[in-house]
């Protein structure tokens, strides 16, 4: 499946009676939400001691893409804008691949 191909599928399954501002709360809520489900996954692993449950990981992080896209469908954008946004920030960011310095130096924003 591509981005266009999973896009289209979001927008299948999200509901045609969401008005804008509800739409918006979809997306935050659910990211949030979703994002949260991943978290506890992480928190499972690392401080109970359990084993990274990397089926119920792979559904969550789906959850969380599919509110990601309806996100950049509401903002008028494709994944793929979205996609080459981040890497234009992160290269400006980056130039010379990631370091502690660059990091805290954030040389792609504007003080």
């Amino acid at each position: 499946m591509n981005t266009q191909q999973y896009e289209e599928e979001v927008r299948r399954t999200t509901p045609s009676t969401t008005s804008d501002a509800q739409g918006w709360s979809l997306v935050g809520l659910g990211l949030a939400g979703e994002a949260g489900e991943v978290v506890e996954l992480i928190k499972k692993h690392v401080h109970h001691g359990r084993g990274l449950d990397r089926e119920n990981l792979l559904k969550e992080l789906g959850d969380v893409l599919w509110y990601l896209t309806l996100g950049a469908h509401l903002g008028g954008f494709t994944l793929e804008e979205v996609m080459d946004a981040n890497i234009a920030k992160l290269r400006a960011r980056f130039p010379h691949g990631w370091s502690a310095e660059a990091a805290n130096a954030k040389a792609d924003e504007k003080r």
